[in-house]
């Protein structure tokens, strides 16, 4: 089959799990023998001034379209206002009138706004819900720049925020948009459920996300003079950082290593400077991460904003790294799913569960065995493409039964 996806973001033009987790999708779909292109907007990743932190590598057979507009980031504002394509409307165009069987929407924010959702006559239309972007306009039910959403103002939120309001939310696009999605992919059953008001009765299928780190053999026993746990993402306030970061200070007996590029990275690592039990490593390319996972005790995953599904645990799991993952949205998903790990609400739960860790070895050694078992099980490229295949045979047959009552 031939296959289309379109998003914001992609390597090394990307800040996050989502953009990863398409270039992995497309390369595992190439392995499979089908033609994979991707359009993706580097104007957006510009918007902030910085220029990709790693050179662009071998796409291993996907096809990329890295669209540029000679009005620069003037275009990704356009499509965020307007709900729109705008200045990259003629380039889409002709680049999805290219006889795609399916067409895969992920990040499309600033790619064209829900707009763009109109513009696919593929015989098959999905569209991955990465993040709540299509109920939030600050994409992650982050409030204020302060807290998880607990009853939506949105335009007051978009203020304080420092994100335009968006005044296409308030009027029937979106609902016309998603008419032409034939299902919605969702990581979890969490991020299904919270948008289950706004899917206009289109399908809504859970698929959890994988991780493309397979590093084959896991270690069996971390050897460390100091206990070390790892934090991996972007180093923002939703992300829960400082507050780990406050705890860990208050530990020095344990090591924290933060790996992570953001808007608070400089800041912290200059207040922490002085704790010796506290490291910082910029970014790095999803193969180096395996030797950090591996030598870790455990991941902490401390995000205080709704998750849509936590990439990174499963990453970790991969790695036969347990997970310690604070109760916010769907990435209490992952330990209730494997039990690989520990769910927390606050700094005595969280301690409790890395002295656990750190105690208990025969403890410790079932939980980097069932971390390992369980991405065997759930999170490994081959189930998620064959779930993901699944699904889209599934449509294919709805239509032309459909076509046939006709």
């Amino acid at each position: 089959m031939r296959f289309c996806m379109i998003t914001t973001f992609y390597p090394p033009y990307h800040f996050g799990g989502d953009a990863t987790y398409v270039r992995a999708l497309a390369r595992g779909l190439v392995a499979e023998g089908h033609e994979v292109e991707v359009i993706h907007c580097e104007d957006a990743y510009l918007i902030r001034g910085e220029a990709p932190s790693h050179s662009i590598d071998n796409e291993d057979g996907v096809v990329v379209h890295r669209l540029r507009s000679h009005f620069g980031i003037l275009s990704p504002l356009i499509s965020q206002q307007t709900g729109h394509p705008g200045l990259k409307k003629t380039e889409l165009e002709k680049l999805l009138n290219n006889n795609f069987d399916v067409i895969h929407f992920h990040n499309i924010s600033l790619m064209g706004g829900p707009a763009i959702l109109k513009m696919s006559a593929a015989p098959v239309t999905l569209y991955t819900l990465h993040e709540h972007w299509l109920v939030c306009p600050t994409h992650i039910l982050w409030k204020n720049k302060t807290m998880a959403c607990d009853v939506p103002e949105c335009i007051n939120c978009c203020l304080k925020s420092g994100v335009p309001p968006q005044l296409w939310r308030y009027t029937s696009l979106l609902e016309k948009s998603i008419d032409n999605v034939d299902c919605l992919l969702s990581p979890s059953k969490f991020t299904a459920e919270q948008h289950k008001s706004i899917s206009n009765g289109a399908r809504i299928e859970v698929l959890p996300l994988f991780s493309y780190l397979d590093p084959k053999n896991t270690v069996d026993e971390v050897n460390h003079n100091r206990p070390q746990f790892l934090f991996v993402g972007r180093v923002t306030k939703s992300k829960g950082i400082i507050e780990l970061l406050a705890f860990f200070a208050k530990l020095p007996e344990y090591d924290l290593l933060v790996v992570g590029a953001g808007e608070l990275l400089a800041e912290l690592k200059l207040e922490y400077a002085r704790f010796s039990n506290i490291s910082f490593v910029n970014q790095l390319p999803q193969q180096e991460l395996v030797e950090l996972y591996q030598q870790s005790m455990a991941l902490i995953f401390p995000s205080l904003a709704p998750e849509t599904f936590g990439l990174t645990i499963v990453e970790a799991f991969a790695c036969g790294t347990p997970a310690i993952v604070r109760d916010a949205g769907a990435s209490r998903e992952l330990i209730d799913q494997t039990g690989a790990g520990f769910v927390y609400n606050n700094d005595e739960e969280l301690k409790s569960s890395i002295v656990t860790l750190v105690e208990n070895q025969k403890l410790r050694a079932s939980l980097a065995q069932k971390s390992r078992e369980s991405y065997e099980k759930y999170f490994t490229a081959k189930i998620h493409i064959e779930n993901y295949l699944n699904i889209i045979k599934d449509i294919q047959l709805t239509h032309n039964t459909k076509a046939q009552c006709l």
